[in-house]
């Protein structure tokens, strides 16, 4: 049976879509940079963190890792696959939230409408 490893976002802009995402979601993190990783992307002619083409975001204890790609062909519609997050307080969060780059886009009760700085969609729920 499979079990899931990566969620994949495509992206513009990997290195920032990465930091909103490992700052929106509680215990995740950018993985960090070693020498091996640095000296990969000065081979590819990159030398700079910020235009890293693939960004990977680890959870610290367990979970699935997201993938962050660099993608420039735009999305053409509405993301067919979105993240659901819970939350103790809707308003806090989404305060929170929209200070990291998230905007909202509909509010229906006890559900919140949302989308990334890429512009990708997700859900925000009041938590039992």
């Amino acid at each position: 049976m499979a079990r899931l490893h990566d969620i994949v976002f495509d992206c513009h802009h990997p290195a920032a879509t990465a930091r909103f995402w490992a700052g929106a979601l509680d215990g995740y993190a950018v993985a960090p940079y070693d020498d091996a990783e640095l000296a990969r992307l000065r081979s590819l002619g990159i030398t700079s963190t910020e235009d890293d083409p693939t960004v990977l975001v680890e959870p610290a204890h367990g979970g699935p890792r997201l993938w962050f790609q660099l993608v420039p062909k735009p999305t053409s519609g509405k993301n067919r696959v979105h993240l659901d997050l819970l939350a103790a307080d809707l308003e806090l969060e989404i305060q929170r939230l929209t200070a990291l780059g998230a905007t909202v886009q509909a509010r229906h009760t006890g559900n919140i409408v949302l989308t990334d700085p890429e512009g990708n969609e997700f859900c925000l729920s009041l938590s039992d």
